[in-house]
């Protein structure tokens, strides 16, 4: 009876640096890997321990990533802790055209950039149990140094007071418990009422109606004898 619009979904995910959007992210990819995909974010930082090009982001040097900027080449960008962020535009259109569900993992300030291009995009702000808990995270990590650590500590402590131009929150204190919540945002995301394309009536819906303006339909008992 109800037909929805075939087109995918922007899905934009952030949180403080150590909250785990990325461990989550991972699991949305493994749960539907077919009908979602995660949209690289470019960086001119410097690629961390176990980090693979393409995957967790494209690497480009400074002077690269100003010179992309210039040529148009990102949907948005944004400067944090001293490192271009950006988001590439290829593909992003292309793939909610066909369908499918494209996830954005980037910065608060590219949020907002993209929240005022495309408004009707998910907005979804992955919020640490604490900040001590936080700071534990970027120090297990061990991939910074503590005056790096502390840096991006102050500005966790800035962007957690940015979660009300979201549309949702969602603390990861038990990863399997964030994730089952991120899903059901997203399936109730798909029942929005503007996403419905049509409403139609099938074959024996029909037939129901025409029953209903039949003048006859008041003289039918319940057991369907006139």
């Amino acid at each position: 009876m109800i037909k929805n619009k075939n087109s995918g979904q922007l899905i934009v995910i952030s949180a403080p640096s150590g909250a785990g959007k990325g461990t989550i992210i991972k699991e949305l990819l493994k749960n539907d890997s077919k009908n979602r995909w995660l949209s690289v974010s470019a960086t001119s930082r410097e690629m961390r321990e176990g980090e693979k090009e393409g995957v967790n982001y494209y690497y480009l040097s400074k002077e690269n990533f100003e010179k992309k900027i210039e040529e148009g080449y990102f949907l948005e960008y944004t400067n944090y802790t001293g490192n271009y962020y950006g988001t590439p535009k290829e593909f992003i259109k292309e793939k909610i055209n066909q369908g499918i569900d494209v996830i954005l993992e980037i910065e608060i300030e590219g949020a907002n950039n993209i929240k005022k291009l495309i408004p009707e995009a998910i907005f979804i702000f992955i919020m640490p149990p604490s900040l001590k808990e936080l700071v534990k995270r970027l120090k297990t990590r061990g991939t910074e140094s503590n005056e790096k650590i502390m840096k991006r500590f102050h500005e966790a402590y800035k962007e957690v007071n940015e979660v009300t131009k979201y549309n949702y929150v969602v603390v990861n204190d038990v990863v399997e418990d964030a994730v089952d919540k991120v899903e059901a945002i997203l399936k109730a995301e798909k029942c929005r009422v503007d996403r419905i394309e049509e409403v139609y009536l099938d074959s024996k819906e029909e037939e129901i109606h025409e029953l209903l303006m039949d003048n006859d339909f008041n003289n039918i008992g319940i057991g369907g004898k006139m």
